[in-house]
């Protein structure tokens, strides 16, 4: 999904680097430490309440077509700041095209993409790069770098001192419970810590984000463990309700989708077939249709979250 990184040349000028930062996702290391302290899921997410002027990224009318194939077929969106927003769909139901949509990494066939009410084609790649980035699927870093030198590289699109800058990659290691690794060579970690890394890099990158910054996470759980996945996506709700981020993330385990999600987009042959707060989104219904399996759905009394069996 991303560039390949000029690595050298990045770290030494922090001018090489591309707009969107990478995440690897490998393994899991056996670390207990919390990336941060779980907090009780506010109100449900109401998409009747959803106010275009009030959002962040605006999709209006998107489609996307490779080849004679339509891919995406009317996508219409308002994605709000201060939540988390789950794309969920069978393999191939347009779930990483739209992420990569919204990244300028495919070409629309027809339809709108707006980011802070301003037209993504003609945002600056430098600027995007400070209110956007993006943790991809895959994504590889071999060089024998320190852990606090693969952070450093997020620094490429701010305006900070050398203090400032060293400061910040400190700062984004403690958030994501590795400083204690600050300067252990990148290639001998564990999958689940270099993913931490790339988090604090990527973090590090949004610092300076002028308003509402905006993350996209495509299948950040895939290869990892059970504490590892929490961990992760608790990091993710957290940053959405208590810095106000606006974060996408592309996921294929429905009860995890529930349980982080303030809303769950559902994406079946390229269209939107349902869209709202979990317990509105995940019918038994739109299960059976979508992925073709029927469930046992239970709903939780205390949360008012599907639980999918």
């Amino acid at each position: 999904m991303m560039r390949n990184l000029e690595l050298k040349s990045m770290l030494k000028t922090h001018k090489s680097a591309p707009a969107l930062s990478g995440l690897e996702l490998a393994g899991a290391d056996t670390n207990n430490t919390p990336l941060t302290q779980h907090k009780s899921k506010p109100d449900a997410f109401s998409h009747s309440a959803v106010q275009a002027s009030q959002s962040v990224i605006n999709i209006r009318d998107l489609s996307v077509h490779i080849g004679k194939k339509a891919v995406l077929t009317d996508i219409n969106l308002d994605i709000m700041p201060g939540q988390v927003t789950a794309l969920l769909g069978p393999n191939g139901a347009g779930k990483s095209t739209l992420l990569k949509s919204l990244c300028q990494e495919v070409a629309l066939t027809s339809g709108e993409i707006t980011l802070q009410n301003k037209p993504l084609a003609k945002w600056d790649r430098a600027e995007l790069a400070k209110s956007l980035a993006v943790l991809p699927q895959h994504a590889s870093l071999t060089f024998p770098f320190k852990v606090h030198e693969v952070v450093q590289m997020g620094l490429y699109p701010l305006t900070l001192n050398q203090q400032q800058g060293a400061e910040l990659v400190d700062k984004q290691l403690e958030q994501v419970a590795l400083s204690a690794l600050k300067y252990r060579s990148y290639p001998t970690l564990s999958g689940g810590e270099k993913q931490r890394v790339q988090l604090a890099r990527v973090l590090t990158q949004l610092a300076q984000a002028p308003s509402h910054p905006i993350l996209f996470l495509d299948e950040p759980t895939s290869a990892l463990d059970l504490a590892q996945q929490h961990r992760v996506l608790e990091l993710a709700q957290s940053l959405a309700r208590e810095q106000n981020y606006c974060v996408i993330v592309v996921l294929h385990d429905l009860n995890q989708a529930c349980r982080y999600a303030d809303r769950l987009v559902v994406l079946e042959q390229g269209e939107v077939v349902s869209d709202g707060a979990p317990y509105e989104a995940l019918t038994a219904e739109v299960i059976e249709k979508v992925w073709h399996y029927k469930p046992t759905l239970v709903i939780d009394p205390k949360s008012n979250l599907p639980l999918i069996f």
